[in-house]
């Protein structure tokens, strides 16, 4: 009997929690038109906005009807992940209704997709499926008997296939982690219906955590209860540079069936990861045959121990480009706060007479853009 009573009240508590989490309502809700209507029930606030990705930078009022529920309804949205928070008397918070969330450094915002053209490839599609490994590996460069890699393995990867698989290291930006590509990113969506349609190969994805002072994301390791902050030590001071080729790397070509063919790799990242491919590939010459510039921080920030892998960029690019890459990739936004140092660079390419291919989009430092890029750089690799 007493047991019988523990589980009525957890059965009872369980199904109060989902009443008060969301109620009666739909939020968000998407209408035929592509306008999406989005709902709190907050009867005692006295303002309640809705700040997002489709409000240009601003908060949109919403009103409230007499049972106390407020509701927004924007205007016909184009395809495109969108994101939100609604502002509740000046208190940013979720939608309660709405359990899709992202984590972007330390801001959680809830999400929707509309779908079309844009965000196609962002949808999970009935298509075969990779998988998704959270991938522990010795770092004796970092001093680590143990960091964290997410990596994607394509679907129906044979570990004994005939044929090795090409790689893609895929990093992230400053804040960010080895989940961001997979999350923020759709990293995995992209390539699953990317190779179902014929459009890229079949390849695994590397996605490390770029921080060299992390062994994994916040939370996910020993004693890193912390909060994620923007800034992190041994990022942008040579470490993971000087750890890739030889910890990364080296691991993943004897762990997983993978070629180690200069054909068969590829590197690309955003922001910082942008930065980090840049001196990554220039300073490994010949090992990487594709390389991927996205909204990258192309100028040095910082010194540190290992300033050789800053220095004479002009000569290690020289002798990179003198290995023909067969591509070179740089894209970014026209607001983009490192849109003028990415023009300098540019021209530095210019007056060496190198081959790269140009990508701009409106738009700034954003999510928005990488998942661009990404779906127009991977139908580029391994041809």
């Amino acid at each position: 009997m007493t047991v019988l009573t523990g589980l009525l009240c957890v059965a009872g508590y369980a199904q109060e929690t989902i009443h008060l989490n969301t109620g009666d309502i739909t939020s968000p809700q998407i209408n035929a038109d592509n306008s999406v209507t989005l709902s709190i029930f907050a009867p005692q606030a006295n303002s309640v906005e809705v700040e997002g990705s489709f409000t240009n930078g601003k908060r949109a009022a919403m009103t409230k009807d007499d049972k106390g529920v407020w509701s927004m309804k924007s205007e016909p949205l184009p395809s495109e992940l969108h994101t939100y928070s609604f502002v509740v008397d000046g208190l940013r918070m979720n939608d309660p209704a709405n359990v899709y969330m992202l984590r972007d450094i330390a801001t959680y915002q809830n999400y929707f997709i509309i779908d079309g053209e844009r965000a196609e490839n962002y949808i999970v599609r009935d298509v075969p499926h990779g998988t998704l490994l959270k991938q522990w590996y010795p770092s004796p460069t970092l001093g680590m008997a143990q960091r964290r890699a997410t990596i994607y393995l394509p679907p129906g990867y044979d570990a004994q296939a005939t044929t090795p698989y090409p790689t893609l290291y895929l990093l992230h930006g400053a804040g960010g982690d080895e989940n961001a590509w997979s999350e923020l990113g759709r990293a995995a969506q992209i390539l699953d219906n990317l190779i179902a349609q014929g459009k890229c190969k079949p390849m695994v994805v590397v996605m490390p955590n770029g921080n060299g002072a992390q062994q994994a994301a916040p939370g996910e390791y020993a004693n890193s209860m912390f909060k994620p902050s923007f800034i992190n030590p041994k990022t942008m001071e040579g470490s993971i540079e000087a750890a890739f080729v030889k910890d990364l790397v080296a691991y993943v070509e004897s762990h997983f069936r993978v070629s180690a063919k200069t054909a068969d790799r590829a590197i690309a990242g955003l922001s910082m990861g942008g930065f980090h491919s840049l001196y990554i590939s220039a300073n490994n010459p010949g090992v990487f045959n594709y390389v991927g510039l996205f909204s990258a921080a192309v100028n040095r920030m910082g010194k540190g121990p290992n300033d050789y892998i800053y220095a004479d960029l002009d000569k290690k690019l020289a002798k990179q480009f003198a290995a023909k890459p067969a591509l070179y990739y740089i894209a970014i936004g026209t607001q983009d706060f490192l849109y003028k140092d990415n023009v300098d660079f540019r021209k530095k390419l210019d007056a060496m007479g190198v081959s790269y291919i140009y990508r701009e989009t409106d738009g700034g430092h954003e999510w928005r853009n990488w998942r661009i890029y990404l779906n127009e750089f991977l139908p580029m690799l391994f041809k």
